[in-house]
């Protein structure tokens, strides 16, 4: 398959090392210095393009892609209230588009777990949740994307016992809102923890990533799934989560 990469950060270079040991092609790649003059043609060459960016060119890159006629993928968080626009783009233009906060099967695997766990959970009124987050120290945003998720996730199946979440040093809230705590130490990779914590004890699920070839991997994983597919996806679906559907 022949990739394109917008953006060649960290995790462009690992998705492209990848996608080179296993048989693929990236015909393009451009870092934050070049996205604006990359043209259309140049971005057709592409099957699909993988786009790992910054939040403030995001938008811009992947309608340009879209425009192009050429699928998405994309792992760039902190933009996402313009999916709306994104995902009425991918329609217009017959494609697919898959966004995900975190690309590791691992971590998709966490977030199903833990979507299971916190809809038994919303039947013990004791336990009480929290998330604690910790990435290397140039990470930009606070709470992390997959954090978010997770928060989102736990949320969702908690049958109205949680509400919303907030980035806060507190280890308890009152009432239904889901703290999540933020570290930054040195070089690591990402590690998440979902902690249940009542009077009587806890129960606590961990997900560390090792590296960043678990995203890389995933990347590259969605973009073979979504090579000849239209609509709008998640890791969910490329995993057998759900059920896509065109």
């Amino acid at each position: 398959m022949k990739i394109g990469l917008y953006g060649y950060g960290r995790m462009g270079r690992t998705v492209e090392r990848i996608a080179v040991k296993k048989g693929d092609q990236i015909v393009w790649k451009v870092d934050s210095k070049q996205a604006a003059s990359l043209r259309a043609d140049r971005i057709r060459e592409a099957d699909v393009v993988i786009e790992f960016s910054q939040p403030d060119a995001a938008l811009q890159n992947i309608q340009k892609c879209l425009h192009a006629g050429v699928r998405v993928i994309s792992g760039t968080t902190g933009w996402l209230q313009a999916l709306p626009l994104v995902v009425e783009l991918t329609h217009k233009q017959q494609l697919a588009f898959l966004q995900a906060s975190n690309f590791s099967v691992g971590v998709n695997l966490y977030f199903a777990v833990n979507a299971y766990l916190s809809g038994l959970m919303s039947t013990q009124p004791a336990y009480h949740a929290r998330i604690e987050e910790t990435h290397h120290v140039h990470k930009k945003d606070a709470p992390s994307g997959t954090a978010i998720t997770l928060a989102e996730r736990v949320i969702e199946a908690s049958n109205g016992q949680l509400t919303d979440w907030k980035l806060t040093p507190e280890l308890l809230l009152d009432g239904p809102t889901l703290p999540i705590q933020a570290y930054r130490e040195d070089e690591v990779p990402g590690t998440h923890t979902l902690h249940w914590t009542s009077p009587e004890d806890a129960i606590t699920l961990t997900h560390v990533a090792k590296s960043r070839d678990g995203f890389g991997y995933g990347a590259w994983l969605a973009a073979h799934w979504i090579v000849d597919r239209k609509g709008v996806f998640t890791m969910a679906d490329v995993l057998g989560f759900n059920r896509a559907t065109d």
